[in-house]
């Protein structure tokens, strides 16, 4: 995968364009912010996450839909459980994903990162294909985002402690950093 500085696409993924996005602020993009998403909770590889973030979820569909298809929300990315990669938001854009927030004493963190939504739960372990994945695309958003360094690398409850708790005690901040850490040793 490579991630095209001139337009924010990234090669290589699978594009499903969200229109829960609007033009950033005059701001750097300049941090990365990690989720977590299933719908139904707890089911993966439904294709409901997709249409979410397209508002295409039919609220009739499963009885925790009715409570969220009025939502307009997106990320940068998903990562689903078998490593495949799914972009819906350019990295110039700014996606709906991180709501009321502050890193660093800075509110409004949708005006300045990027959002990536990794398949899974806040308990179940990610698997090696969505460390992988997450890995490369990290490594290419720090390539064409360099103010992206791993100090500025969060979880959405870092951002929004007293609503979230994505991406949850399951995932593997030491395994993600030690990853990043070797790829740039590797470059």
């Amino acid at each position: 995968m490579q991630l095209d500085s001139h337009s924010g696409w990234c090669q290589g993924v699978q594009r499903c364009p969200s229109p829960n996005c609007n033009a950033r602020p005059d701001a750097e993009v300049s941090l990365l912010v990690i989720h977590n998403v299933s719908l139904p909770p707890g089911q993966f590889g439904t294709g409901q996450v997709q249409a979410f973030f397209q508002n295409q979820l039919c609220g009739e569909a499963h009885p925790y839909f009715a409570g969220i298809v009025h939502l307009q929300v997106s990320a940068h990315f998903l990562i689903e459980r078998d490593g495949a990669v799914t972009q819906f938001v350019s990295t110039l854009e700014r996606a709906w994903h991180a709501g009321v927030s502050c890193f660093a004493g800075r509110d409004n963190c949708n005006d300045f990162s990027v959002g990536i939504e990794l398949e899974g739960t806040d308990e179940l372990p990610y698997t090696d294909a969505q460390y992988a994945a997450l890995i490369a695309l990290t490594g290419e958003l720090q390539r064409v985002h360099p103010a992206i360094t791993l100090e500025r690398i969060c979880g959405h409850c870092d951002i929004a402690p007293e609503r979230k708790t994505d991406p949850g005690p399951a995932f593997d901040w030491l395994r993600l950093r030690r990853g990043l850490t070797d790829r740039s040793e590797l470059l």
